[in-house]
């Protein structure tokens, strides 16, 4: 069995409209897309790479980006030891076209697995990764997610706002995290089924859930942050600063 990674990475991430607290922010043509945002010295997405690129288990990994950032992060890439491993293919004008660009360019086995996780998740931990491939390769289908420690309304839109509609048992709620896996040929699938459909999901298990698969979850982390504002980024920061004290710990400094 092989793994292929897709890394859907063509959003503007507009909502990261502020620096980091380091004063960095990186990106291409004069925007500073969230996961070009410089941390701790080197991109988001390139903090999310690391933790993928040395697993054995994968056989490559397809970047989806705009043309315009794809010279520009070649030429980061090119720091890495781990470049050899990854191609980058021309991203989409949102989530669900650009992991199909990539999904069209793997080739693989009906059995393989293809995993699909957010750029900006660089805090995803081996365990939380090999659990997904192994119960994905198990059962077809699979997701990291948490359990929801809010109580969580269904609302409906007024005028005057939002109106509670119910309140949803929070034992039936989890919240979705990355990466996701999927046997290659289901996923691809899916994809199909939802292109003849025009049927647009949130994510890539709701497309596999749209053609009446089953998508099992596995325990992700409250670590496993997609940072997404400015506060994300903070937090992610402070994450850092205690991995380089844990480190230096270790090293006995």
């Amino acid at each position: 069995m092989k793994v292929f990674l897709i890394i859907p990475a063509a959003g503007l991430g507009t909502r990261m409209n502020a620096p980091s607290a380091s004063g960095k922010a990186a990106g291409a043509a004069g925007q500073a897309a969230k996961q070009f945002t410089e941390l701790d010295g080197a991109p988001i997405l390139v903090h999310t790479l690391r933790r993928f690129a040395h697993l054995t288990a994968v056989a490559g990994i397809f970047i989806a980006m705009r043309s315009a950032e794809a010279e520009w992060f070649e030429a980061r890439l090119r720091k890495e030891k781990f470049a050899s491993l990854i191609r980058i293919v021309e991203g989409g004008d949102h989530r669900q076209q650009s992991v199909s660009n990539a999904l069209q360019q793997i080739k693989a086995a009906d059995d393989d697995i293809v995993l699909v996780h957010d750029a900006v998740r660089p805090f995803v931990d081996r365990e939380t990764i090999d659990h997904v491939i192994s119960v994905a390769d198990r059962c077809g289908a699979a997701i990291a997610g948490i359990p929801a420690v809010d109580t969580v309304k269904q609302v409906e839109r007024t005028a005057e706002g939002a109106v509670i509609a119910s309140t949803i048992p929070r034992e039936r709620v989890v919240l979705a995290q990355t990466p996701q896996g999927f046997r290659f040929r289901l996923l691809q699938r899916a994809f199909e089924q939802a292109a003849a459909e025009g049927f647009i999901g949130t994510d890539e298990a709701s497309l596999v859930e749209h053609i009446g698969e089953a998508v099992a979850v596995v325990m992700g982390s409250a670590r496993n942050i997609k940072i997404t504002t400015p506060a994300d980024l903070e937090l992610a920061e402070f994450y850092f600063s205690v991995d380089a004290r844990r480190a230096n710990f270790s090293n006995g400094d």
